[in-house]
């Protein structure tokens, strides 16, 4: 197909903004009362699997350097950042607040208020208290309900100071890789165990975001806040001349991996042909009596839509795999994709080259769930080996960041103009946080983390176009 023109300016109203998370980033993991969550519970007990033995202690050292982290953002034009409350800070073993806990965030959001930055708030950020797993996880109705009073003592705490709420971050993400692909802890490979965690975080949304309403009627959460949810929702492809079985292959990982999601909250309900799916394959998802009344009050009023890669995929060669697990679909590797080598992701806007996987949400969006907003809640690139880059001035020079967000705001701002309701875009992540067991291995930000120099933050090339983008709304090309 011929290029497409793409636009280069951003609505006015369009806001810009960072991505980040309370475990990647706080560290301080012992202070303020804090409890282990499950990042530090496989750091204690086998530090080997973290890249170069960094486990989830430290973050990226946000706790201590807060203050310069805020004037960074500020410095580099952002007018947003989103970031989690950790459960295992908030809230103690008892289920009761931790007020040391609830001080720190309380401190974090005066100074986000005071410099000028609007701060997104995520309940839950694949964090759990290790003690609450010991007691079934997800899978226990006891600890949904333990989330659904950490939400509601969450929104009675700083339902006065922020403004938009989100329930969880990645939903579809803690059953893949804790549950299925057993790449986390605690490295079960079990398909069916998986889908009833999605659906005990299911409840947990919903539950959540009733409790939301309550307080917002009562005044405890203010007024014009809103509540959401966030997803890395991946637009599913398969060959250029699929066959019937591929096309079914699109159908079930679209269905478990984003249908299901934008069915909970649009409609507070679940797609029927996925739960016909595993219903026929014996998988029980531990439904009860009176669920349905919950998941009803599962939608929201705007949507975070996390966006990395596509999802390709072909009709699976078998049934079942090694570990007696159903298998419903095959990954297909694309013979024209573009892949970051460093995360081995495909990189899908390829230049100017139609499809792109963004715009192709933003119309699923616009077509099927029209009265939804949303943005772009989470978008990067994570590169390995930045130091080689480095000029001789010490500076990294990462010309293909620059080229990787320009390409995908050009497809967001093509997208609002072809009537998608999307709203904003947040990076991930803007300064380099630690990344789950890569650790530091793959660096996302705009700003170094030099861990050879206690933390210290040094501007990468890209910021100053982040900055000339995020200060006029115009996207340029370098």
């Amino acid at each position: 197909m011929d290029k497409i023109e793409l636009p280069t300016r951003l609505p006015k109203d369009f806001f810009l903004g960072a991505a980040m998370s309370g475990p990647q980033t706080e560290g301080a993991w012992q202070a303020t009362g804090k409890l282990p969550n499950l990042w530090d519970r496989w750091s204690n007990l086998n530090i080997t699997d973290f890249y170069n033995l960094v486990g989830s202690y430290g973050g990226n050292d946000f706790a201590r350097r807060r203050d310069e982290d805020i004037q960074i953002f500020k410095d580099l034009g952002l007018d947003s950042v989103r970031t989690s409350i950790q459960w295992s800070r908030l809230m103690d073993g008892n289920g009761r607040l931790n007020q040391a806990g609830a001080d720190y965030y309380h401190e974090l959001f005066a100074a986000f208020a005071k410099a000028g930055i609007d701060v997104f708030v995520n309940l839950y950020h694949f964090d759990m208290p290790a003690y609450l797993y010991d007691r079934g996880g997800w899978e226990n109705r006891e600890v949904v309900e333990a989330y659904a009073n950490y939400a509601r003592t969450a929104f009675d705490e700083f339902g006065k100071e922020i403004r938009n709420w989100f329930t969880f971050n990645e939903p579809i993400v803690e059953p893949q890789q804790r549950f299925t692909n057993a790449v986390w802890y605690p490295f079960h490979h079990d398909f069916a165990e998986a889908r009833r965690v999605q659906y005990g975080i299911s409840l947990a949304h919903a539950l959540a975001t009733h409790e939301f309403r309550l307080a917002q009627a009562v005044g405890t959460v203010r007024a014009d806040a809103k509540i959401g949810l966030i997803n890395c929702f991946t637009p599913p492809y398969t060959k250029e001349n699929p066959s019937e079985a591929d096309l079914e292959a699109v159908r079930v990982v679209d269905g478990v991996d984003n249908r299901w999601w934008l069915d909970l909250v649009t409609k507070g309900e679940f797609p029927q042909d996925i739960l016909d799916d595993l219903d026929r394959s014996g998988i029980d998802l531990g439904q009860r009596p009176g669920d349905e009344q919950v998941i009803k009050q599962g939608p929201v009023d705007w949507l975070g839509f996390n966006y990395y890669h596509p999802a390709r995929v072909q009709a699976p060669s078998r049934k079942v795999d090694q570990y007696g697990n159903p298998v419903f679909a095959e990954e297909y590797v694309w013979p024209d994709a573009v892949v970051n080598k460093s995360r081995g992701w495909e990189i899908y806007p390829k230049r100017s080259i139609y499809p792109k996987g963004v715009y192709d949400f933003a119309m699923t969006m616009r077509d099927n769930y029209p009265d939804l907003e949303w943005f772009v809640s989470e978008n990067g690139i994570g590169i390995q080996g930045e130091n080689a880059n480095k000029d001789e001035k010490g500076q990294i020079q990462d010309d293909y960041r620059i080229e990787f967000v320009r390409d995908h705001l050009k497809w967001v701002a093509k997208a609002i103009e072809d009537g998608a309701k999307c709203r904003g875009y947040h990076y991930w992540a803007v300064i380099d946080n630690w990344s789950w067991s890569n650790a530091f291995k793959n660096r996302y930000g705009f700003v170094e983390v030099d861990l050879d120099d206690n933390y210290s933050r040094h501007y990468k090339k890209s910021a100053d176009w982040l900055r000339r983008v995020a200060t006029t709304h115009t996207i340029f090309d370098a």
